[in-house]
Formats: structure tokens, sequence, C-alpha cells
């Protein structure tokens, strides 16, 4: 008695096999090109440090060592790219240090950006006229809230910007922007 199995081979037509082909050729191009665009798309990761903590950096998107921002006079505000590449001032203090509160520059009126006016000593808004005090409390409306702050801290040359969760040391109060 034969236990083998016959063998019925299913026969794949010529036109069946080019189809397969082609198709596996398109999904192979559509895949590979649509990964680079999503690739496109979406932002490399931002290196973190403890705290959610991101370092600054310039318009390019280079880190900025302390050194050269410390390098200024006390007094000096500096605009760096801070926390979701929003613009942030980084403030020298009169002990050649960084000051520990950086202010982000989003008027809270309508999120324009606005200039440090060294001569007057306030953000000016320039859109509706909008002041702010150089700790970024509100002098003149018609912006309603005080400037988000940020923690700044200096490790090894680099600066490291992150989220201001505690109570805002300017109005005693719980941060309006978490």
């Amino acid at each position: 008695m034969d236990k083998s199995l016959p063998f019925e081979g299913s026969s794949l037509s010529r036109r069946q096999l080019l189809n397969f082909l082609t198709g596996a050729s398109v999904a192979t191009t559509a895949g590979s090109a649509l990964y680079t665009v999503g690739k496109f798309f979406i932002p490399p990761a931002e290196s973190t440090g403890e705290g959610g903590a991101i370092i600054a950096k310039d318009i390019l998107g280079n880190p900025i060592p302390a050194t050269q921002i410390l390098a200024e006079v006390p007094g000096t505000r500096a605009l760096v790219a801070g926390l979701n590449h929003e613009p942030t001032y980084l403030t020298v203090t009169e002990s050649n240090s960084l000051d520990s509160i950086g202010i982000v520059d989003n008027c809270t009126h309508l999120g324009c950006t606005f200039p440090w006016n060294p001569m007057d000593q306030q953000f000016q808004c320039p859109c509706h006229g909008s002041l702010y005090a150089p700790n970024g409390t509100v002098v003149r409306g018609p912006a309603p809230l005080p400037l988000k702050i940020v923690h700044v801290t200096v490790i090894d040359n680099s600066i490291l910007i992150s989220t201001w969760t505690q109570t805002d040391p300017r109005t005693g109060e719980k941060p309006w922007w978490i």
C-alpha cells in the first residue's frame, strides 16, 4: 500500500506571477517613499535632561554655551530658543551668572513676540501696546496675564531650560500655563 500523497501542484499562470511582482514592486516603492515623507514631517526627538529640560539653542538650532551669554555685561537679556522652540529671554545677573528664571517671549494677549527695551527697562509688545515689567508682570494691557516663565540651569557650560511647575513667584498662585 502506497502511503504517499499525490502531488497536485497549483500552477501559477504567467499573468498571476507578473501581477504579483508588479504589486510587490509598487508596494515596496510606495512604502519607502511614505517612510521618507513621514521622517521629514516628524521632528527629531529632543534630548532632554532632568525634568524634561532641554539645551538652549540659537536661531540655527546650535547649542549656546553659557560662556557666550555670560560674556555680556550684567543686565543683558539674551534671546534663545527654549522649550518647544519658543523664544526665551535669559538674563545676566550682577554676579555674572544667569538668572534662574527665564521669560518666554510670547505676549499673553495674542501671542506676539516682542523686544526688550533697555532704555525703558520693560518688554514692549508692538502689536497692541502691552507693557511688561522686567520680571514679566503686566504693567499695561490689554495683556491679561503675566508672561510665562521657565527654569534656567547651567551645567557644564550648557544652559538647560525646563518647565516652571511650582507656584509663580510673581503672583503667589499656580502658573496659568500648566
